[in-house]
């Protein structure tokens, strides 16, 4: 007999489904209240159009959130958290929590990324920002 512990298979799968890359962003998102597809776009700005599509997805094929289509000119898509996923508040929660005391700069560097940066302070001064200069074209002989 094995003195290793079975994994539970349930425990296996959940972690899996909101361990994917940016489920917890989105879900993170959504918790705040339902959002149309731009305004998850923009609050994830790293994510590719294709990434977001398929776990939003695989999201509401797992139960975890809606799509609605609003039947307006122009039709307005709008997702929003079922309960299932509105139950995962208190365990985003604690990963927050447990990222804030333990993830330190270096582990962010390490891994490539980048503590969130206000939207205020992304925004460019068009005033000082440097304009990029044509060159000429040589002329070839």
């Amino acid at each position: 007999m094995s003195d290793a512990v079975d994994l539970c298979p349930r425990f296996h799968v959940a972690v899996e489904l909101i361990g994917s890359r940016w489920t917890g962003a989105i879900i993170s998102r959504l918790l705040g209240g339902r959002a149309r597809y731009n305004e998850l776009r923009a609050a994830i700005p790293e994510i590719s159009d294709r990434m977001l599509s398929e776990r939003l997805r695989a999201l509401e094929c797992e139960g975890v959130l809606t799509r609605t289509v609003v039947p307006e000119s122009p039709v307005r898509v709008e997702y929003e958290l079922t309960t299932k996923g509105r139950a995962l508040q208190e365990s985003i929660d604690a990963i927050g929590k447990w990222a804030t005391r333990w993830i330190t700069e270096g582990d962010l560097e390490r891994v490539g990324a980048s503590t969130p940066v206000p939207a205020r302070a992304r925004a460019v001064d068009r005033s000082s920002a440097k304009r990029p200069t044509r060159r000429k074209a040589s002329k070839r002989r």
